[in-house]
């Protein structure tokens, strides 16, 4: 049903069915009593015209008889406790945070609130992958902002009949403990191989489509043929993580859910005139929704350089943002309101088959509830000029670590309780003599997938560390996704020095209860971890210098 159509069911909006129970602390769907009004309490009460109604006499000495039971002396006040009820502080808490994630791409975790029929609104992609909606370990969730010019509310902008590009592309990584996430930003300029990809046909078969060298990022869609699944293997390749499912939404996803949450809060640090974009606004902070939001999105010639770089701060500031609204505005725990938002969302998201349902969705987003706002951190992947002076191309001394810390959940929003604690435990472990170089002694397994990764850690060990006693073990029983170095006890100042060559993290060191023999070998087994000998192991304690980034949660950022 569409509460903004003519097909009203006796001219109620379907938002009076959500009704707030106060003894469980959420809304429930009351089908029976829709559009009824409610008592103090949130109670749905019988329609006028029933309660004029009068009840047959069987009925009404049922009500006497539950009358006089109500009026007789009570026995002995029971001796348990009543539940606590929860706080409302903490129920509205539990509403939006799980939402924050996806309004990125439009609200998708506001599906938490709506019912099973809004499952139709929702298009979806088969690329291949059909992961469960929700992981135990980190998610990664890729988020796609299409330009495609086609479908209501997106023309008039561009190339008409363009069939679209990865024009926003976003990487939103959850930790495990999903204590903190972090939002990569791909600039759709810059150049990359993109792989060979798999689309699924009308007839459910797959085609392939070949990849190409060195081209714009923004080509992984639409063009030949590409869907989001070749966006999805695209970022794959580039930052060496798996991806959990895509989300993609177009033009008018910025202008609906802008306009259902009642404005966006922007700031701009001078005025702004892009005919282009068509942005006009003056200097200082504006509330922006509709046009007006997406042509802020837009514009990129009248700030910064002029350039996608400066546009993607802008994108930053605005979804940091809308994620702070919808938290404070009570967009959700307004029935209406979350109608509203969650008809916007759904009808603008495209999503892969793993969370194609609402139900899935509302899962997805409960299981990422815990996430703090004030643990968000945006950041835009390295990129240098490239001599054609108009893209740009990935600076790999900045981007590998940064994709790194991404890799092993190191928060860039530094954490401090959870750095400090492994931080202790790293120096607890490497604390103490370290063995002279040529005194350690280890067989180093493959356990990485990697072809040959063993006997190039062994070439470089003897040849750059000058650890001369190591052995190359051949493969691993089963691939690991961590690399694990296990040793006795009185082999530790070996395993010190080896961690300490190799940027080994805490975790990867596996101390035996018993002694080994005294030309006993330690034993090394590389991981999925793994990226190359020479290549530390750990993740590094902070960022790269002069990454760009934004905190979700600074309310102080202006464009200039």
């Amino acid at each position: 049903m569409d509460a903004q159509g003519d097909g009203r069911a006796d001219e109620f909006d379907p938002a009076d069915q959500w009704v707030f129970d106060p003894n469980t602390g959420s809304y429930e769907l009351r089908l029976n009593n829709a559009g009824a009004p409610a008592d103090s309490a949130g109670t749905p009460q019988a329609p006028r015209s029933a309660s004029r109604r009068r009840a047959p006499e069987s009925e009404q000495r049922g009500r006497r008889r539950a009358d006089k039971r109500e009026e007789a002396p009570s026995g002995p006040a029971s001796r348990r406790k009543p539940k606590p009820k929860k706080s409302k502080g903490k129920k509205i808490l539990l509403w939006t945070s799980g939402t924050l994630a996806f309004l990125l791409v439009g609200g998708a975790a506001a599906a938490y609130f709506v019912y099973q029929h809004l499952n139709g609104n929702i298009k979806k992609v088969d690329v291949g992958e059909n992961n469960a909606a929700v992981a135990d370990g980190p998610m990664n969730i890729l988020l796609i902002g299409t330009d495609r010019r086609d479908g209501k509310g997106n023309k008039g902008y561009g190339d008409a009949g363009s069939v679209g590009h990865a024009d926003t592309t976003l990487l939103f990584h959850v930790s495990e403990d999903r204590s903190n996430a972090t939002v990569l930003s791909f600039p759709r300029d810059m150049i990359t191989d993109i792989p060979d990809c798999k689309t699924k046909q009308d007839d459910g078969s797959f085609k392939n489509i070949p990849g190409e060298k060195e081209v714009r990022f923004n080509t992984s869609l639409g063009q030949e043929e590409r869907d989001p699944g070749c966006t999805w293997q695209t970022v794959e390749k580039i930052t060496g993580l798996n991806i959990n499912h895509f989300m993609m939404a177009d033009f008018n996803a910025v202008k609906e859910l802008s306009t259902a949450v009642g404005g966006v809060d922007i700031c701009l640090g001078k005025d702004v005139n892009d005919p282009k974009s068509h942005l006009n606004l003056k200097k200082g902070r504006h509330t922006v929704q509709g046009e007006e939001a997406l042509a802020f999105v837009r514009t990129r010639h009248a700030v910064g350089y002029g350039g996608d770089l400066d546009r993607i701060k802008l994108q930053q500031q605005f979804l940091s943002s809308l994620m702070r609204k919808m938290k404070s505005s009570g967009s959700l725990t307004d029935p209406g309101k979350t109608w509203k938002l969650a008809q916007s969302a759904t009808k603008a998201l495209t999503v892969d088959t793993g969370i194609g349902t609402v139900s899935k969705l509302a899962e997805l987003g409960k299981n990422l509830s815990k996430v703090d706002l004030k643990n968000i951190t945006f950041a835009t992947v390295p990129v240098v000029d490239n001599t054609d002076g108009a893209t740009v191309l990935l600076d790999k001394t900045k981007a590998e670590p940064l994709f790194q810390m991404v890799r092993q959940d190191v928060s860039l929003t530094e954490v401090k309780k959870k750095q400090k604690a492994a931080k202790d435990k790293q120096a607890a472990r490497l604390k103490g003599p370290k063995a002279e170089p040529a005194d350690v002694r280890v067989k180093v397994l493959n356990g990485s997938g990697k072809f040959g990764a063993a006997q190039e850690t062994v070439d470089w060990m003897q040849n750059t560390e000058g650890m001369l006693r190591t052995s190359n073990g051949g493969n691993a029983p089963s691939e690991l996704k961590k690399t694990t170095l296990e040793y006795a006890p009185n082999q530790a100042d070996q395993a010190r020095r080896l961690a300490d060559s190799m940027g080994l993290p805490a975790s990867a060191m596996k101390e035996g209860t018993e002694d080994a023999e005294p030309m006993a070998e330690m034993k090394l087994t590389l991981g999925g971890d793994f990226k190359g000998a020479g290549t530390p192991i750990a993740a590094p304690a902070k960022a790269p210098k002069d990454i760009q980034r934004v905190e979700a949660d600074d309310k102080n950022i202006c464009a200039k």
